[in-house]
């Protein structure tokens, strides 16, 4: 993995300001030794035999998707290396394998600059699954649940890019093979060439690209293929030598890696599962016993705020179904508190009261109520005519359509 080292220089004046300086570089993409012999999945107690099967299975499937979406070898590759890196920095406990299996492959892709649809990508896991599975082959329902599984791979796929710093650079050593036995003048053997690309190929699924140097595990490659082909290389000084500073002891430990993986017996899929779903299971347990313990001063606290503790309403059930049949007024028949009331001036109100009483008025009163009443009438002789020419112009048009 590409290294990020920070340095503070010392200060040359106290009132100047420090900075620190920033080195990236694609030359150690190694991880430290203490990170790998106590990895996070360890630590949450997953032991190192189903971790190792969980990372063979996780490249494989990788592979298998590449081939199915017509990847490249390089982006398949560059996920495979990607996933490894990953699972040294977050738990397989913690995050589930395939979910980040499929961000891997679908964050290579862009790196390599052959994209594929996050839609394919599930599409291809799913169909992998039920074939490892032996059941019958089904397309993907595009349901909620697909959707939640689609939204869970553009996250992992960006926690992936977070844990990584966005140093998503792989050198891979497939070209290297070709360039050293070039310099070997063993081009010509097909045979030794294409064995030592399917080493290298085998290789992407352990954890030797995080070990070791492209150029260490290039060598090892070519080193177990002409031991398999006996095919003889210079030893006196030894071949690897020009390549890489690695000794013959680290080109071994390389080609013991991959025999001890043609070793292993196939792991499944739905063993492991349960083993990482346990350990799951006991943390949650751990987590709610531990709120549990700390929890209940506050929870007490909270209740006189919790909106359930509120007093229910004093009003009974009748008066509510009243209530919402009048239009929401009150029970005592009051109106609406939202509602505005219309007031009238104490001098008008006085004057109606006379008028359909009976009593007398002064002609002043007289003259302004006969005035009122004419305009009265105007208004509702103007809008029957009005009616009466809307009614006109409907029939005219009614026959109108008829002819």
């Amino acid at each position: 993995m590409t290294t990020t080292t920070t340095e503070i220089p010392p200060p040359v004046d106290g009132n100047k300001r420090k900075y620190g300086r920033i080195v990236i570089t694609l030359d150690n993409s190694r991880i430290p030794e203490e990170k790998l012999e106590n990895t996070p999945s360890m630590a949450d107690g997953l032991d190192r035999q189903t971790e190792t099967d969980l990372r063979i299975l996780g490249c494989e499937l990788i592979q298998t998707a590449g081939i199915l979406l017509k990847q490249p070898q390089v982006a398949m590759a560059t996920g495979q290396v990607l996933f490894q890196r990953f699972y040294y920095c977050k738990s397989l406990v913690r995050h589930g394998m395939e979910h980040y299996a499929m961000a891997s492959l679908n964050l290579a892709s862009k790196v390599e600059e052959a994209p594929r649809r996050v839609r394919d990508v599930v599409n291809v896991f799913h169909h992998i699954r039920q074939v490892r599975a032996s059941r019958p082959i089904t397309p993907l329902v595009l349901d909620q649940n697909y959707i939640n599984l689609k939204n869970q791979v553009i996250k992992a796929e960006r926690r992936i890019l977070k844990e990584l710093g966005f140093c998503v650079h792989v050198k891979h050593p497939h070209k290297m093979i070709v360039t050293y036995l070039q310099v070997l003048k063993a081009e010509r053997n097909t045979k030794l060439i294409q064995t030592a690309w399917n080493y290298m190929n085998d290789s992407l699924r352990t954890d030797v690209f995080v070990r070791h140097d492209p150029e260490t595990i290039a060598c090892a490659c070519i080193y177990l293929a002409a031991r398999q082909l006996k095919v003889v290389l210079p030893a006196k000084p030894a071949w690897f030598s020009l390549f890489t500073p690695a000794d013959e002891d680290q080109v071994q430990e390389v080609c013991l890696g991959l025999l001890r993986l043609y070793a292993r017996p196939k792991a499944s899929l739905e063993d492991l599962e349960k083993k990482v779903n346990e350990l799951r299971k006991q943390q949650v347990e751990a987590k709610l016993r531990a709120k549990e313990g700390t929890g209940d001063v506050s929870t007490a606290q909270s209740e006189g705020f919790s909106p359930g503790s509120r007093h229910a309403s004093p009003r009974p059930d009748a008066e509510k179904e009243k209530d919402a049949h009048n239009g929401h007024k009150d029970a005592g028949g009051a109106s609406h508190p939202h509602k505005k009331k219309r007031s009238h001036s104490p001098s008008r109100s006085k004057k109606h009261k006379r008028v359909f009483s009976g009593e007398s008025l002064s002609p002043d009163d007289k003259a302004q109520h006969k005035k009122y009443k004419e305009k009265a009438s105007r208004h509702r002789s103007h809008s029957r005519s009005r009616s009466s020419e809307a009614r006109h112009n409907k029939n005219r048009s009614r026959e109108h359509y008829r002819r």
